[in-house]
């Protein structure tokens, strides 16, 4: 008997609807209609698209009439996958099909952590549809600098022994972070910090200066290291990773807003 192929369900259970990729995993997102430039947020490592700062993000541009995208990675939220089988490519790979096949005009993409090294990822591959970037506490390459040069003499022999390493969560300690080695070496096609970033398109960069997971030197470097002379940072005294008090909210919403306005009066 020929085998069956289950018919993909057009929404998940809570509304959210649901594409296919190439290789049948699906991907979860909700958008807005709405004018150009749109936006697009991106999620951290093991966040989704249900966060404070993702939802702060839509309530904006709902209000102001923008288009928005906000999606799940492959192995997050609601998508298909298991998170231990993603990588940086893979997680990449699926906001540049996002991008191309659920939003359409210029693009100013917001990243948080992990999502701004995706965020910056994707506007390397789609160039013409990127009007500007916000990173939050971006984490380029920090499958590098900032898992691998953390982990401790012991998690090093663990994770050279047994290829994966289990490291403390202290944002939930029930649900501690699996590091595979497979996952670093992949990390390394995508390292960026080490040469110029080839992008034109005005940045802001938002980051708290108590940040303990990503330092803010890394906005500084990054801003280093981007070609385009238009580069804001904004160092938040008391901010830390998650940049998600109602605070750090109305201050992402009024960087997006300038940084709108000056692409609408362009």
């Amino acid at each position: 008997m020929p085998e069956v192929t289950k018919p993909l369900p057009k929404a998940t259970p809570s509304g959210a609807a649901i594409i296919a990729r190439e290789d049948g995993a699906s991907i979860a997102y909700h958008r807005l209609a709405g004018r150009a430039p749109g936006v697009m947020f991106l999620a951290g490592f093991k966040s989704d698209m249900t966060g404070v700062k993702a939802m702060g993000v839509e309530n904006f541009c709902r209000r102001r009439g923008r288009a928005f995208l906000r999606f799940d990675y492959f192995g997050h939220g609601e998508s298909s996958g298991n998170f231990d089988e993603g990588t940086i490519g893979r997680w990449a790979g699926d906001a540049i099909f996002a991008i191309d096949n659920l939003i359409d005009g210029p693009l100013v993409l917001v990243g948080s952590s992990m999502g701004g090294w995706l965020m910056l990822l994707t506007a390397l591959a789609r160039p013409e549809r990127i009007a500007g970037l916000i990173g939050i506490a971006a984490a380029p390459d920090f499958t590098q600098g900032l898992i691998e040069d953390a982990l401790t003499p012991e998690q090093k022999d663990v994770i050279k022994r047994d290829g994966v390493v289990t490291v403390a969560n202290e944002y939930d300690p029930n649900d501690p972070f699996v590091i595979r080695q497979s996952f670093i070496d992949e990390g390394r096609n995508h390292l960026l910090l080490g040469d110029t970033i080839p992008l034109d398109c005005p940045v802001r960069l938002l980051h708290g200066l108590n940040d303990r997971e990503v330092p803010f030197a890394t906005a500084l470097r990054l801003a280093e290291k981007l070609r385009t002379d238009d580069v804001e940072i904004t160092l938040v005294k008391n901010g830390d990773h998650r940049l998600s008090t109602p605070a750090d909210i109305e201050r992402l919403s009024a960087t997006l807003e300038r940084l709108l306005g000056r692409l609408d009066a362009t």
